[in-house]
């Protein structure tokens, strides 16, 4: 599978790019096994409404898409919304990904959860811990597998964050 236009233009062009010195809440997540780690931060207002959104990301062309497409899926909503952000609706937001990329989809949606369970924390919000339990590593098989569409990962490179 080629990678879709949705795809190549959140590769080419990320959106929320960038760090956020007094996010309030950040979350990382990442697999050192196949390189790929993603920084995301939050800023919620008082209604618990995601008003600010960034991400730093490590990784492959399909990992840089994948965290700003969720960055603007979860932008605008609230709190408990930006939960239910699950790896498929990145996937299917994205227009598809290869199968051996689906992994990208699923840091993504770890990555906006680590950084809801981090804002929780620092508020002092309680919640049910098997809301934010660990799941099995599904990158470790997807990581193993090379790129399709003849991309060369050395010619992968992250974008500098714009101002």
């Amino acid at each position: 599978m080629l990678y879709s236009e949705k795809v190549m233009d959140h590769f080419e062009n990320p959106r929320n790019v960038g760090k956020m010195e007094d996010a309030d809440g950040v979350g990382e997540v990442g697999n050192a096994k196949c390189g790929d780690i993603m920084k995301m931060y939050i800023k919620v207002d008082d209604g618990g409404i995601i008003y600010d959104v960034k991400f730093n990301t490590f990784g492959c062309g399909s990992a840089i898409a994948t965290s700003s497409i969720a960055t603007e899926m979860i932008k605008g909503k609230s709190i408990d919304e930006a939960l239910t952000l699950s790896n498929k609706a990145v996937v299917e937001a994205l227009d598809g990904l290869p199968a051996n990329k689906i992994h990208c989809s699923v840091l993504a949606e770890e990555a906006v959860r680590a950084a809801v369970k981090n804002y929780y924390d620092k508020k002092g919000v309680a919640y049910d811990p098997e809301l934010f339990k660990e799941s099995e590593d599904p990158h470790e098989l997807a990581c193993e597998l090379p790129l399709s569409g003849g991309i060369n990962p050395a010619d992968i490179h992250i974008k500098p964050a714009q101002k």
